[in-house]
């Protein structure tokens, strides 16, 4: 007698899901497929048109197993970013990473959590998260604008400047959600909680998240490469024990209430520089980026299911503000941020355009919704929702298209 399970039932779906988003794309084109968007339409779809499928947890009230897959993702995402890096200088390069950190994303954060207050009414609190959650650019959807992998040799400025922003900025994000967080505990007074915000969640945890993820990838490179120096346990290709030390550097920077997204960003960099030429660091992003595909791919489709359940709190404004952040704010603060940079008009729209919105805006919000129950919750996560599926298709379907497009040379 054959027995239905539903469990079964899910793990069948999402694999036909998955299999199917990156196979029919490859009749259209002979690029890489775009897979993230039709992983979110194709669950969309089936939430709609499949009768009896089974119930998924919903990120609004079981916010767990979103956090976890997210976080897991994010956190082997930000370590890839930092290990494709192979060549940190000259470093004026960075100047254009520093502009995106320090301009670009306060400049979409204050815009977005003005247009939340003004257009959809939104609590103070509930806007500051909103910006902070949908600011930064994806580590795990960004990965077709980012350089090519390590010991590829090819490291457009462009691609250097959206990989490093995407490395960093998903911890520098941080202290802007702990800022609604703050707000909608304790109110609109910053005179009671300014200087231990500064101080605690700017400050201390960006500083324990650089020294940890320094100290991580130094101790790492020395088990790997350095210690066992007659059998090198690189040697064997185990990137499990690789995978092990980024999960202890993130989990003891947390412990010591650091940033741990910074952590394995810098993690990633720092163990690049060991053993440079050596190539175990391609076969460890190679195996770092496959648990990568598998986690987003799982938590993708997982959002397509939820996604007209989300949906359903969506009014205009929100529509209006998930559309003004993908082809108004984000361009626009970019292009702001890199004015006097000297960079080609081509290079800096696409610099300005591709901050692409995904799994970390997921994280993000689960974290924030595990900590304080916010009035505007339902409205928060339809427009986090539409914002990933905008941005999904928008950059997902033109980067190919706009990369051809880059200028050749070199930045200095």
């Amino acid at each position: 007698m054959f027995e239905f399970s539903s469990y079964h039932v899910a793990l069948a779906l999402i694999g036909g899901l998955i299999i199917a988003a990156n196979w029919l794309p490859r009749f259209l084109s002979n690029r890489e497929p775009t897979a993230a968007p039709l992983m979110i339409l194709f669950g969309a779809a089936a939430a709609l048109f499949i009768p009896g499928l089974p119930p998924i947890p919903d990120p609004r009230s079981a916010p767990a197993p979103w956090t976890l897959i997210s976080e897991m993702t994010v956190i082997i995402a930000l370590f890839g970013a930092g290990m494709r890096l192979d060549r940190l200088r000259p470093w004026g390069k960075w100047r254009t990473t520093v502009r995106l950190l320090a301009i670009t994303m306060p400049l979409t954060i204050l815009a977005v959590a003005l247009l939340g207050v003004w257009l959809a009414g939104m609590t103070f609190a509930g806007a500051v998260l909103v910006g902070a959650v949908l600011a930064p650019t994806d580590p795990v959807l960004a990965a077709d604008v980012q350089v090519e992998p390590p010991q590829e040799g090819t490291e457009h400025p462009v691609r250097f400047g959206l990989t490093t922003e995407a490395a960093l900025n998903d911890g520098l994000a941080f202290p802007f959600v702990y800022l609604g967080l703050i707000i909608a505990a304790e109110g609109l007074s910053p005179g009671e909680w300014a200087a231990e915000w500064l101080f605690r969640d700017v400050l201390y945890r960006i500083a324990a998240g650089t020294i940890m993820g320094w100290l991580g990838g130094r101790a790492l490179g020395w088990v790997l490469f350095v210690i066992p120096r007659r059998a090198v346990l690189a040697e064997t290709g185990s990137g499990v024990v690789a995978f092990a030390g980024v999960i202890l550097c993130y989990g003891s920077t947390e412990l010591l209430e650091g940033y741990g997204f910074i952590a394995v960003a810098v993690m990633g960099l720092t163990l690049r520089r060991v053993e440079e030429a050596h190539h175990f660091h391609r076969r460890l992003h190679d195996f770092t980026e496959s648990i990568e595909h598998a986690l987003t791919a799982v938590l993708l489709v997982g959002l397509g299911l939820m996604l007209p359940d989300l949906l359903a709190s969506l009014q205009w404004p929100h529509i209006a503000i998930a559309a003004l952040l993908l082809v108004l704010i984000r361009p626009l603060a970019g292009w702001i941020g890199l004015a006097g940079r000297g960079l080609p008009k081509t290079d800096r729209a696409v610099l300005s355009v591709y901050g692409v919105r995904g799994v970390g805006s997921i994280y993000y919000l689960c974290y924030a919704g595990e900590h304080i129950e916010f009035v505007d919750e339902n409205a928060i996560w339809a427009l986090v929702a539409l914002a990933i599926l905008l941005s999904t298709l928008l950059h997902g379907f033109t980067v190919g298209w706009a990369m051809d497009r880059l200028s050749g040379g070199e930045e200095g």
